[in-house]
């Protein structure tokens, strides 16, 4: 029997993968929490499958998300970057990458942990939302909101509510997996710690 999923991830066996296995996971781990938070500056404008064909690409061009290698970048290696075809070669959003890397690194020095300072806009636990079908689940919320304007205050770039809400759901800290998909109570079981 055909397993149902949130309406968004159709046929393509990368998005059901991504789907079936990461989005929506709580992630508790600053070097995910980074990747995550990169691919989703990327993909503000596009569509996310765009980002996820290009995700192996993006690790090798950025150094598997390493922020400490990437918070050094120098011109010469952005330019090399601008150059690079197997990624969104969009000029801000790759300079934003680097500010992005030294402004999360300015976290953990102050939270201890990028993912201290982020799962405290939740009180340390997933919001487990009920929706019943996608037409419920918002482009923002005040959580997003809150967020994304801590971080434009702390130097991030590419971090409006939108791209921050998607990036709430990506890493597990809101679980908006439609109730009639398989993966909304797993990913609720997987919530509790």
């Amino acid at each position: 029997m055909e397993k149902t999923r949130c309406a968004w991830v159709g046929k393509e066996d990368i998005y059901v993968k991504y789907h079936d296995e990461e989005w929506g996971v709580p992630v508790r781990d600053d070097a995910r929490q980074f990747e995550f938070l990169i691919l989703e500056t990327f993909q503000a404008g596009l569509s996310w499958i765009t980002v996820l064909r290009k995700r192996e690409n993006f690790r090798k061009a950025f150094d598997n998300f390493d922020y400490k290698k990437i918070a050094l970048y120098n011109e010469e290696k952005i330019q090399s970057l601008l150059e690079n075809e197997g990624i969104i070669r969009n000029q801000l959003k790759v300079r934003a990458t680097v500010t992005n890397a030294q402004a999360f690194m300015e976290i953990q020095k102050e939270f201890g942990s990028f993912t201290d300072y982020i799962w405290g806009f939740v009180n340390g636990k997933s919001v487990n939302e009920k929706r019943k079908s996608i037409k419920e689940v918002p482009a923002t919320n005040e959580i997003s909101d809150r967020l994304s304007k801590d971080l434009k205050k702390r130097g991030f770039k590419f971090v409006g509510s939108t791209v921050v809400y998607a990036h709430l759901q990506a890493t597990g800290l809101i679980n908006d997996h439609t109730t009639d998909c398989f993966r909304h109570i797993e990913v609720k079981e997987d919530a509790t710690f």
